[in-house]
This record gives C-alpha cells, sequence and structure tokens, in this order.
C-alpha cells in the first residue's frame, strides 16, 4: 500500500490560472495543466530566490519532494512554452498558509509579513 501524500503547504493561490498564447485558435489543442503545488515550487524557488532546502522546509515536505515538484513543473512550463500549449493552473495536493505559524520563511506572503511584525512590536514593547 502506498503511502498517503502529504498536503503541500502553499502562500495562496496564483493571482492569473490561466496563460494562453497569443494569436492561436484554441479550440481543439492540448492544454498543459499545472498543479498549485507545482506553481508555489517554481514561485519559491525562481521568484522568491529560496533553495530547494528552503522551499521544502515552508511547504512542509521533504526536500527529494520538492525536487520532484519543481522538475516536473518545469517540463510543464517548457512544453507550454516550446509548443504554443495553453496553460492552468488549477488542483493539486496543498493547503493554504494560514498565517498562524510563528514564520513561515516566505519574505512574499503578506499573511506572515503582517503577524511577524505585530509580534515584533509586541516584544519590543514588552
Amino acid at each position: 500500500m502506498p503511502r498517503p501524500k502529504k498536503c503541500r503547504k502553499v502562500c495562496c493561490l496564483p493571482p492569473v490560472k490561466k496563460f494562453i498564447p497569443a494569436g492561436e485558435n484554441l479550440s481543439c489543442r492540448e492544454i498543459v495543466v499545472m498543479s498549485v503545488d507545482e506553481y508555489e515550487a517554481v514561485r519559491l524557488i525562481d521568484n522568491e530566490g529560496f533553495s530547494q532546502e528552503e522551499c521544502s522546509g515552508y511547504m512542509s515536505i521533504a526536500r527529494t519532494t520538492v525536487q520532484q515538484i519543481y522538475d516536473g513543473a518545469r517540463k510543464k512550463i517548457a512544453r507550454a512554452l516550446v509548443d504554443g500549449l495553453p496553460l492552468t493552473i488549477e488542483g493539486g495536493n496543498y493547503r493554504l498558509c494560514d498565517g498562524k505559524e510563528r514564520y513561515c520563511g516566505c519574505g512574499g506572503c503578506r499573511r506572515h509579513r503582517l503577524g511577524c511584525m505585530s509580534r515584533m512590536q509586541k516584544d519590543k514593547n514588552s
């Protein structure tokens, strides 16, 4: 019996979920589907500059799992770009960050930045 998949923590859902090549008739074309957890791995590693180790800590999964997720996501992005296919971000095995952790390690997570700042001010006033 396979081990159950662990939910991956993501900061927030992507603001844009569909990318469509310009000037294409997409009526019967294949669509590349990237999961939300794959998007989060790409966002953290490529956009936020996290190492795979830091990304794994943030997403609460093993570094090897992050590597697999990240590699799969990069292949999907490459396929969409090279073959001119639409890309959709949806689904996956994830849970949204609730902002209640002491610190998430994500410089881009508004919930945690605000929470960390308010905790820092409380600590100063104490």
